[in-house]
């Protein structure tokens, strides 16, 4: 009896071993790329709030795949860093044309509706 339930469970043993690594060519698991970055960044026009709204990454084993994740974050790192320095530039251009005296356009007296160059009784 002995005998008996030792071949019986090598010969379950066996039959599971086959099963799990794919006994034969039929049973083979095809190897799957894997999950890349489904709604990548525009590389031809900055960004907008729309596409990092819009953002996907893919999941992987531990969470996000790193290198999407540093891809998107030095991409939005690098936009980031190029509006900075034109809100600097216009700001110094903006304080150098101010202290030249330059005449810029006189908000208090324009009401919403009206076009430039028409005084409050719409006269010219």
């Amino acid at each position: 009896m002995f005998l008996f339930l030792l071949l019986a469970m090598v010969v379950v043993v066996g039959a599971v071993t086959l099963a799990v690594v794919g006994g034969g060519d039929r049973g083979v698991l095809l190897d799957t790329a894997p999950e890349c970055l489904t709604d990548p960044l525009p590389a031809t026009r900055p960004l907008v709030t729309a596409d990092i709204e819009k953002l996907r990454l893919p999941m992987a084993v531990r969470g996000y795949r790193m290198a999407d994740v540093d891809e998107a974050l030095d991409r939005v790192a690098a936009e980031l860093a190029e509006r900075d320095a034109r809100i600097a530039d216009l700001e110094s251009a903006l304080s150098g044309a101010l202290s030249q005296g330059a005449p810029g356009p006189d908000f208090r007296k324009r009401s919403f509706g009206q076009e430039p160059g028409h005084d409050e009784g719409g006269e010219r």
